[in-house]
């Protein structure tokens, strides 16, 4: 199982933290309820390409003695299976969908001067299918949605208001929703809670 870690600031200032294993060790097992703190359980290695770093990351991880089960303790400008930040898909899916750049030029807008058709493609599709969902978890309560405007807008548009990384955040946190869709050989199985408690709760 993942969980968060809220880090903000350099890589390099991320490298420096999550080599003590007790500043961020979760009091409690996430899975199974336990009631202790987590046995450090080493690392596992991950690439990641933000702005202004491409290459691997090591993601701590912990152990349960109860359930025997282990956490890993992933950054929180990371996304669960995709190599790419959430700031790069972030400035390249305003750029194409919201402010209307060519694929080019939201590419270069991401800090991204060479990147392949597909990944751009692959991205706004994935994002396309989630924004429904995005649309109703993130939904300030009591506010009713402009019907005139599409998902996909609203969607960005909230995102960009709430902060890309906050978002992420509340969605991975409270419903295990990936901000980019899950596939669907990965979804999670028993989410904490629904799309619609969570309308109420945000």
């Amino acid at each position: 199982m993942q969980i968060l870690h809220p880090f903000a600031g350099p890589i390099q200032r991320y490298f420096d933290e999550i080599a003590d294993p007790d500043r961020y060790r979760p009091d409690h097992c996430p899975q199974c309820g336990a009631k202790h703190p987590l046995t450090g359980h080493g690392f596992y290695r991950r690439t990641l390409v933000d702005v202004s770093f491409d290459g691997v990351i090591p993601v701590r991880r912990y152990l349960c003695l109860f359930c025997k089960r282990t956490v890993s303790l992933l950054p929180d400008f990371v996304l669960p299976w995709l190599r790419f930040s959430i700031s790069v898909i972030a400035l390249f899916l305003v750029a194409r969908l919201l402010n209307g750049l060519t694929l080019v030029a939201a590419a270069q807008a991401a800090a991204q001067t060479v990147m392949p058709y597909q990944r751009g493609q692959f991205w706004i599709r994935r994002f396309q299918k989630q924004a429904p969902a995005l649309s109703l978890a993130l939904a300030a309560p009591g506010r009713p949605l402009d019907p005139a405007v599409g998902f996909v807008s609203r969607s960005l548009q909230m995102l960009e208001s709430i902060g890309w990384i906050a978002a992420h955040r509340f969605l991975f946190s409270q419903l295990r929703v990936h901000l980019m869709g899950w596939p669907a050989s990965l979804v999670p199985a028993g989410r904490r809670t629904t799309l619609a408690a969570a309308c109420s709760a945000s």
